[in-house]
């Protein structure tokens, strides 16, 4: 009987220990998502050869994620890089939590999907700044990044 009995209160003391190193552990934290209208990530050098066909300069995107709580119309806003190279965003409507892929090459506009109509590659693989300009001039968001390696494949998340 003492079995009985023993099993039952170490079962309840057990239960009782581990409920409390779970209630004091802290728990792991990941890094803040950016709020409002911002950059999420940028492909700047696409994977394969750059040889300028349209497929190739399609590789090479910027995401711009809604992290609000309404839509937002982009209309006016502009997506530049270090040298210039200017892309103004006509009616779209990006929704709350929503993404927008800004593609350099060519190709059909189509719900979360936009292109530039380049004929030549925008982001520097050896380092660039995208911004994100409000129509009224003011900066809404840049990402920064520096030389594509093996390790980062040409990605630079922006959250």
């Amino acid at each position: 009987m003492r079995i009985r009995t023993a099993a039952p209160i170490a079962l309840a003391a057990a239960t009782a220990l581990a409920g409390s190193l779970l209630a004091t552990a802290a728990p792991a934290t990941a890094a803040a998502h950016k709020g409002g209208l911002h950059f999420g990530a940028i492909q700047y050098d696409g994977p394969g050869k750059d040889d300028r066909t349209n497929k190739s300069l399609n590789a090479e995107w910027v995401n711009i994620h809604n992290n609000s709580k309404q839509k937002v119309q982009l209309k006016g806003y502009q997506v530049k890089d270090n040298t210039g190279f200017t892309y103004t965003f006509g009616s779209y409507t990006i929704g709350a939590g929503k993404t927008v892929k800004l593609r350099t090459g060519k190709g059909k506009n189509v719900s979360g999907t936009v292109h530039w109509n380049r004929g030549s590659y925008v982001w520097n693989n050896t380092g660039d700044k995208a911004r994100l300009i409000k129509p009224n001039g003011k900066l809404q968001a840049s990402c920064s990044w520096g030389k594509s390696t093996p390790k980062n494949k040409g990605l630079k998340n922006c959250h």
